[in-house]
């Protein structure tokens, strides 16, 4: 093959990688627009209803507003529980001593007594099911030694979650001057402990728990009504009112709703309900790229491979109104020239999904492998395509 030839066959490609790629997903620019309704206006004071993949938010008042969390506090306390589970650091059946301070709590109780062991799983029960302020001051203190090095850990994990809006005093929801949360950041706490402890989040959906042959029901009426429904925390104090953070998945969408500031239990569940059934059946979320799958084949300069792999580094959902799937439009820019070496990671590109012309996702495109620089004589032959390729690239 002549070099003319090769460097023809080059230009073909390079061009075909490093223009605007811009495939509509579906087909159809004349696809009708679907028509949402407004959502439901709520008796509360504040509320939030987001897609746990995406991170969407779909419905929301007062969303950032610094209200008293009450127990929805606790969502914080077992979510480091279980952190602390996860990472190897303390065991589910580790002996936990009850102290004078968590025997004497006030409020919701799991009724663990004073100078006896118990469980570190029973306590996070104790905690999701029955929110036991008692064994949330237990938990507290043997997690990092006393309840107020553990609520420093709390707001430090809080600013991790981007919670702008939060700051604990307890580890209860114990009504505490400067002790505030939003319906915003109780979202993302859910989110959370959703997504980073999967194997624990099936304690939310518990509806009873027995614990010194005391039986008690999960105040989270949602686990009875709606099947959908499983978790998460219920929360009430004459200052906060009656709220409620639930998630419930229906065909492989989840929602999160947390609602803050009803005037009674039964408001609280039939106020969440509202925005979950509206959140259900107006949207729906597609993952449309997994992480570490390839969505582009490049062309590589000066490396011991001629073409590698781009994709995204964690998955990529989508939220969108049902029925709008069709009108998704996904554009991928690349970097013009990619020369080697590369690391896997390396950023070399955007993709960016868009809905009739406005932008709902940017993601950026990077290396999946790593591409090793090549011998001294192809990197010559190599520079002596590029050299007349953008010559010829230039003159065009």
């Amino acid at each position: 093959m002549s070099l003319r030839q090769i460097i023809k066959n080059r230009i073909t490609t390079v061009f075909s990688a490093t223009v605007i790629l811009s495939s509509v997903f579906f087909t159809s620019a004349q696809a009708e627009s679907v028509i949402i309704p407004k959502p439901p206006v709520l008796n509360a004071t504040a509320y939030v209803l987001m897609d746990a993949a995406s991170g969407e938010i779909l419905v929301e008042k007062n969303a950032n507003k610094r209200l008293p969390p009450a127990s929805m506090t606790k969502m914080m306390t077992s979510y480091l529980a279980t952190h602390e589970l996860a990472l190897g650091n303390l065991g589910e059946q580790d002996p936990v001593p009850v102290s004078i301070k968590a025997w004497k709590m006030g409020g919701s109780k799991m009724f663990i007594r004073e100078g006896r062991d118990v469980p570190f799983i029973d306590l996070i029960k104790g905690i999701i099911i029955q929110s036991g302020n008692d064994a949330s001051v237990a938990v507290a203190e043997y997690v990092a030694g006393s309840e107020d090095a553990f609520v420093d850990l709390m707001n430090r994990h809080a600013q991790r979650m981007g919670m702008e809006n939060t700051q604990f005093k307890n580890s209860t929801g114990w009504p505490a001057e400067g002790h505030y949360s939003s319906s915003m950041d109780m979202a993302l706490l859910a989110q959370a402990i959703i997504n980073e402890h999967p194997e624990y989040y099936g304690l939310y959906k518990e509806k009873y728990f027995e614990f010194n042959k005391i039986r008690q029901p999960n105040r989270n009426k949602l686990l009875w009504r709606d099947p959908s429904v499983d978790g998460l925390k219920t929360g009430h104090t004459e200052e906060a009112g009656f709220c409620l953070t639930a998630s419930a998945i229906r065909d492989d969408m989840r929602l999160i709703a947390v609602v803050m500031g009803t005037n009674s239990e039964n408001a609280r569940a039939t106020e969440t309900q509202k925005l979950l059934t509206y959140g259900f059946r107006y949207y729906e979320t597609h993952r449309l790229y997994q992480a570490g799958a390839s969505i582009k084949t490049l062309p590589v300069w000066y490396g011991e491979q001629t073409e590698f792999d781009v994709g995204v580094e964690e998955d990529m959902f989508i939220t969108i109104a049902r029925g709008s799937k069709e009108q998704l439009e996904v554009e991928t820019l690349t970097n013009e020239y990619i020369e080697a070496p590369l690391q896997t990671s390396d950023g070399l590109g955007t993709l960016t999904v868009r809905l009739n012309g406005e932008t709902l996702a940017e993601r950026q495109l990077v290396a999946l492998t790593d591409v090793e620089e090549a011998s001294f004589f192809s990197r010559l032959w190599d520079g002596i395509k590029l050299f007349f390729i953008k010559l010829i690239g230039g003159e065009g």
